[in-house]
């Protein structure tokens, strides 16, 4: 049995919608992989350089972990898995430990992921619901689009010509493109952010020449230290946390409901993290950038991120391919993130909408916007050696708070 059947005659018109278990002609697949491959490389190449691990690795662990949470969630739940920036942090704090010390803190956190997936699992989609009704899960949507919109701005303020050229590109042909212009829109935009780069002077490939065509990604063994794992115990929060969000995202966006693969998708991505540690990669999450790709495009083919993937696995041992990658202009990439990200967050506001959350009842207004004020402004203390951020604290705010003060709300009305 095919894992794709083929919609209609292979092409994509205005207005159609492909849905997981679907793919166009594969021709179109090609371009649409290539689509979510620009919009994932940036970030997946970004952790692992600034923490000291191997690119060519952790490239390597996203595509293999891709194509793992795609088989788990039995190609029902589309996504790229790729270099999460919740480790930037724990794998900071522990570069002086070596490498197979970090590698054991990514490992274990990996574990750790897979057993709260379990528990997902085991306990069912009514405790889940009860948990994150949509009050919470859209704060939480929301929280992960604009948390993120600081590397997003960030990118942008640094070559703001390159990125309003991507972000010009990328809005005109997703409004006024059609068929390929408006699916490839975000492609067309990078690309065209890219060529500017080159033609201001900005784009330095003299790595590129030095690079050699074929090289093997180097590896590592982890070393589990106790006082190491420690650090990377608040990233399974955040972790859980992006993955419920992001399937939350495309439920939403797609129009199918994905409760019951909540606890395959976190099973998934724990083990991609568990397999990262014992080789040599960053641990992964589900990726925003994708997620925005799809809702600009509606493209939920899960074909296309295994063409990402495997485009993922094979680059990962042609460290040419990856420096000329990383030429990619930063502006490029906060132009179409400006869009990307900007798009997670509208899901949210969606969720609310679509779930008819009364926004007058206190315990939603009161714990929603505290929440996303401790997200947008990245809201930081640290707890021991640590720093958490806004995502960690906006997301346990909400759903901590959110029901405590739903029940103090319900005693007081009914009194």
């Amino acid at each position: 049995m095919a894992l794709w059947t083929v919609r209609g005659d292979g092409r994509v018109t205005e207005g159609d919608t492909i849905a997981p278990e679907e793919r166009p002609s594969w021709p179109l697949t090609l371009g649409f992989g290539a689509q979510h491959f620009v919009a994932m490389i940036g970030a997946t190449v970004f952790v692992p350089a600034t923490t000291g691990l191997p690119v060519g690795t952790t490239l390597l662990f996203s595509g293999v972990g891709t194509l793992l949470f795609l088989m788990i969630t039995r190609n029902r739940v589309p996504g790229y898995v790729g270099s999460s920036f919740a480790f930037i942090a724990p794998l900071q704090a522990a570069r002086l430990e070596g490498v197979p010390a970090q590698l054991g803190g990514v490992l274990a956190t990996g574990l750790l992921v897979v057993v709260v997936g379990i528990a997902i699992k085991a306990l069912g989609v009514r405790t889940l619901d009860s948990i994150m009704p949509p009050a919470v899960t859209g704060a939480v949507v929301i929280l992960i689009g604009l948390n993120l919109s600081k590397a997003s701005t960030g990118a942008f303020s640094q070559q703001p010509l390159i990125a309003g050229l991507t972000l010009g590109v990328i809005m005109l042909c997703g409004v006024l493109g059609r068929r390929a212009f408006f699916r490839f829109s975000v492609l067309l935009g990078v690309l065209a952010g890219w060529g500017l780069g080159f033609a201001l002077g900005v784009v330095d490939t003299s790595a590129v020449a030095e690079a050699a065509w074929w090289g093997l990604p180097e590896a590592h063994a982890p070393e589990v230290r106790p006082s190491v794992v420690l650090l990377f115990l608040p990233v399974v929060i955040v972790l859980v946390a992006e993955n419920i969000g992001h399937v939350k995202a495309i439920a939403a966006l797609s129009g199918r409901d994905l409760d019951g693969s909540v606890g395959d998708a976190v099973i998934a991505n724990g083990l991609s993290t568990t397999l990262a540690g014992l080789g040599g990669g960053v641990g992964t999450t589900t990726y925003s950038e994708n997620i925005g790709v799809m809702g600009v495009t509606r493209v939920f083919s899960t074909a296309a991120y295994a063409v990402t993937a495997a485009a993922a696995i094979a680059l990962s041992f042609c460290p040419k391919a990856l420096a000329l990658l990383s030429t990619i202009p930063p502006g490029a990439l906060g132009g179409a993130t400006l869009v990307l990200f900007g798009l997670i967050a509208v899901v949210g506001v969606r969720i609310w909408l679509d779930n008819r959350v009364d926004l007058t009842n206190p315990a939603n207004a009161l714990v929603g916007g505290a929440a996303l004020v401790a997200g947008v402004g990245d809201l930081t203390i640290p707890v021991g050696d640590l720093e958490l951020g806004g995502l960690v604290w906006g997301s346990l705010l909400v759903v901590i708070l959110h029901p405590l003060l739903r029940r103090l709300w319900a005693v007081r009305a009914g009194a």
